[in-house]
């Protein structure tokens, strides 16, 4: 795997931002046989959502997705975070922060 490496400041054309990183979208898997074939369903309905086509349109870095075992639940918890630069933060808080709170 390649990781891109990012700054916590980066200049975009004669302005300088501030990288954010975000999780912006997560869900749970149950128990299934394969859980990332399962799980990329999901995250293709995600990209091909409005927040999702925003997101990769205007994420520094190709966003990552990663994989946690929840042992609480007996599922595994996926989430794709992005890295944004200030502006494109705060407005992606404003319109959707509070929709990854509620899942």
């Amino acid at each position: 795997m390649t990781r891109t490496l990012t700054n916590k400041f980066m200049v975009f054309g004669d302005k300088v931002h501030e990288i954010k990183t975000v999780m912006v979208h997560r869900f749970r898997m149950g128990d299934v046989e394969d859980l990332d074939l399962y799980a990329s369903q999901s995250m293709w309905v995600w990209q091909n959502s409005e927040m999702g086509k925003w997101v990769m349109e205007r994420s520094v870095v190709t966003p990552e997705w990663h994989r946690n075992d929840n042992w609480a639940t007996f599922g595994t918890d996926y989430a794709v975070v992005a890295k944004l630069k200030d502006v494109d933060y705060t407005f992606w808080v404003l319109k959707w922060g509070n929709d990854i709170d509620k899942t």
